[in-house]
């Protein structure tokens, strides 16, 4: 434990000297292309994924990649801790995510993050958030990028299960795209509470790929979630959970790996 707070420790005075430079790098980049732009902040994000890996202990291992689409799609994912957001950049194409607008505030990781073009969201919005996804979205996928939703909004810990928000699964059926579900448990090992990281190797497990094949958010989840849930609630929310549970359901440590970082 005091070993995995001095590491802990470390790496945080590490990001705290790498980001700001980073940021007004990134700031300069303006003027370029959004992809290009993304190749420079994503660079930030593998130094990070660097200090984790030999600071921290922190590797993973991905189950499932022959699932991954070679065109653009709309990775719904569990979100237990700040690993996600950094790994999938290495793990998956080019994306952007959509995130809550107040991240975007933060001196210096705010700005940088602000020049990957997010989808960028007041989630006390209701309906009007949901617009924007849809409408943000279809365009953030006409420039190439993948679209990165975390339908539980915020970070839960390992095991618990949050409410599903349905911009997801909404944007999917709009945009006629794929579902990729992702589950992985990085929350055993930079939990959302407290300062230390914990080494060890994170399992992330790739789902095969849904379609809604123009039926509605229905059609997301019901060939997958199965009786479960059966036909009682039209709801995308319950849809988002149900792509979920298709990868969660293959966390077992004995399934053989794809590969390992």
């Amino acid at each position: 434990m005091i070993l995995a707070t001095f590491r802990s420790t470390l790496y945080m005075l590490l990001q705290i000297l790498i980001t700001p430079p980073y940021a007004l790098i990134t700031l300069a980049c303006f003027p370029l292309s959004p992809h290009n732009r993304y190749r420079v902040t994503s660079s930030w994000t593998m130094i990070m994924l660097f200090l984790l890996r030999n600071l921290c202990g922190i590797r993973y291992q991905i189950i499932g990649s022959e699932n991954i689409p070679r065109t653009p799609s709309i990775i719904l994912s569990k979100h237990q801790s700040a690993w996600e957001p950094l790994a999938f950049q290495k793990i998956f194409p080019p994306q952007v995510w959509v995130l809550k607008k107040e991240l975007l505030r933060i001196p210096f990781f705010g700005w940088g993050l602000a020049m990957t073009s997010p989808i960028a969201i007041d989630r006390k919005s209701g309906k009007k958030a949901l617009e924007q996804i849809v409408e943000q979205g279809k365009d953030r996928l006409q420039q190439g990028f993948w679209i990165v939703v975390f339908p539980e909004g915020t970070r839960i810990p390992p095991g618990q299960i949050g409410k599903f928000s349905r911009g997801g699964a909404a944007l999917a059926v709009n945009a006629g795209l794929p579902v990729l579900p992702i589950a992985h448990n990085a929350g055993e090992f930079w939990p959302k509470q407290g300062w230390a990281k914990y080494p060890g190797t994170i399992q992330v497990v790739i789902g095969p790929v849904m379609h809604a094949e123009g039926e509605g958010p229905r059609a997301i989840a019901e060939g997958h979630h199965g009786d479960d849930r059966g036909h009682a609630d039209d709801d995308a929310e319950g849809r988002e959970a149900g792509a979920e549970t298709v990868a969660a359901e293959r966390l077992p440590g004995d399934l053989a790996a794809d590969g390992e970082e």
